[in-house]
């Protein structure tokens, strides 16, 4: 059944242009997500892109100086970018906090040598080339949980296979979350369902998808759905700020990604753009307490899942063969 207060949000402007009969059609109230998180609430947020200890501990300043709620910080880079003692001090900074951490795993294709990504048809995009690539993304996931880290994004099919698997034989923690990254996400509810049952337990959908498509695919899934309200320009650019409320009520669960557009790219950060990033880490902050403003102003900020919560609930998976 769908939640009462998924259809209870003011609509931009409504009351004005419905005075100068203006109005928009009536909502539908079956395009309504019906699904939520476990433990209560249809919608998180995450501040992507903090590279390193240093740039976290802007977000997490400005995150209290603008009073904007964070459940997930994400790391872009990769955890070959980070050393041991980097990665733990951002574990236990997010941990004192109860913020989950993510961080990416391993080779993409992008970074390596094969020329088909530089092709007008950017052929084999941001996945891992080669038994050595899987075996690279492999290592860094053993690597981070090893040192505290819970979840873990991935960008590509046979890697989260593989790190499912890995999690079922618990050779990596069996509480470790696995994130879809937006650079292969689905855009259909057929591929969305398949990311769900290789392991996927949020999974970030293009910033580009029609309110109608996030409704097609809450028809046959209720995995957690990560979403940029605003892409960085390398994902297309796109702010979809006015549509926060529409967004959360047609793709709960929904993690609220605060991007940032006309922004240079920060992968692979180093400290020679040091300044760009921390820079660019507080704005997502201030992007998320806009963001926030305006679900409350149109009444729609109710129901956000508990801090802390971070686990996806019951989904549907492949059977792994012994």
């Amino acid at each position: 059944m769908t939640d009462a207060s998924a259809t209870a949000a003011r609509r931009p402007g409504e009351q004005v242009l419905t005075a100068l009969g203006l109005n928009a059609p009536a909502l539908d109230p079956a395009d309504a997500s019906p699904h939520s998180f476990p433990g209560g609430g249809r919608w998180r947020t995450e501040i992507p892109s903090c590279e390193g200890p240093e740039a976290l501990a802007v977000v997490l300043k400005e995150a209290s100086r603008l009073d904007v709620p964070i459940h997930r910080i994400s790391q872009g880079s990769g955890v070959w970018m980070l050393t041991d003692a980097e990665i733990t001090e951002m574990v236990e900074s997010t941990g004192e906090r109860d913020i989950e951490l993510c961080l990416f795993t391993g080779p993409r294709g992008t970074w390596d040598i094969g020329g088909s990504t530089r092709t007008d048809s950017r052929g084999a995009g941001l996945r891992a080339r080669g038994h050595d690539a899987v075996a690279g993304c492999i290592e860094d996931a053993v690597r981070a949980t090893e040192l505290g880290v819970k979840c873990l994004l991935v960008a590509d099919e046979g890697v989260l296979w593989t790190l499912h698997r890995a999690r079922a034989a618990g050779i990596i923690p069996a509480d470790t979350t696995l994130k879809v990254s937006a650079l292969i996400g689905p855009v259909n509810p057929a591929a969305y369902a398949v990311y769900e049952r290789l392991g996927g337990d949020s999974i970030n959908v293009p910033s580009d998808l029609t309110l109608d498509h996030l409704t097609e695919i809450r028809r046959v899934s209720g995995a957690p759905m990560d979403m940029y309200i605003e892409a960085p320009d390398d994902l297309g650019g796109y702010v979809r700020m006015y549509e926060v409320a529409e967004l959360i009520r047609r793709g709960a669960p929904l993690y609220l990604k605060f991007g940032l557009s006309k922004a240079p790219g920060i992968y692979p950060y180093g400290h020679h753009m040091r300044e760009l990033t921390l820079a660019t880490a507080k704005e997502r902050v201030r992007r998320g307490r806009l963001a926030l403003d305006l679900l409350a102003r149109h009444g729609a900020d109710g129901d956000m899942a508990p801090l802390g919560s971070r686990l996806p609930g019951d989904l549907q998976r492949f059977e792994i063969s012994s």
